[in-house]
């Protein structure tokens, strides 16, 4: 695994899927669809995108170039309403500092032990990258699948 296309591998994918993120975000043309949630649908879209903005700032950021970055997990899914604007420029940002953080990890970095335990056991740096990206597609999926249910359930009716 360890080589330096990873590297460059897993900045593409995330730079992709962020740019992904964004057109989800963009492609809600009533804002407060973002922040439904309905039934068996725990999250709304807004709440995923800030998931994400969290995790992404936490883990590669905070966590592998010390940033300094403060994640409150918890108001991730509890604020609503946040301006689909904001959302917008959260995800430039997270962007910006994962690609920049991505270009301070060495090629022997990525076989050094990530430096928490978040799973029931240690990982490589390379692994958790690997993991994070997987992440981030996963609830991408969420939001595409939230965005066009939303938009044809529920048409013009105000939730």
């Amino acid at each position: 695994m360890s080589n330096p296309t990873l590297i460059s591998t897993l900045k593409t994918i995330f730079e992709r899927d962020l740019n992904k993120l964004r057109t989800e975000i963009e492609s809600y043309t009533d804002e407060e669809k973002l922040w439904i949630i309905e039934g068996s649908i725990a999250n709304s879209a807004g709440n995923l995108c800030l998931h994400l903005i969290g995790n992404l700032n936490t883990y590669i950021a905070g966590e592998l170039v010390k940033s300094g970055y403060i994640r409150d997990r918890d108001a991730e899914f509890s604020l609503k309403n946040i301006p689909k604007s904001e959302l917008l420029n959260k995800i430039e940002s997270t962007k910006q500092v994962v690609l920049d953080s991505l270009d301070k990890i060495s090629v022997e970095d990525l076989e050094k032990e990530y430096p928490i335990e978040v799973f029931e056991r240690r990982t490589t740096v390379s692994f958790f990258l690997i993991h994070l990206a997987t992440h981030l597609n996963y609830h991408l999926g969420q939001i595409n699948y939230h965005r066009r249910l939303t938009n044809h359930t529920y048409g013009s009716q105000n939730y």
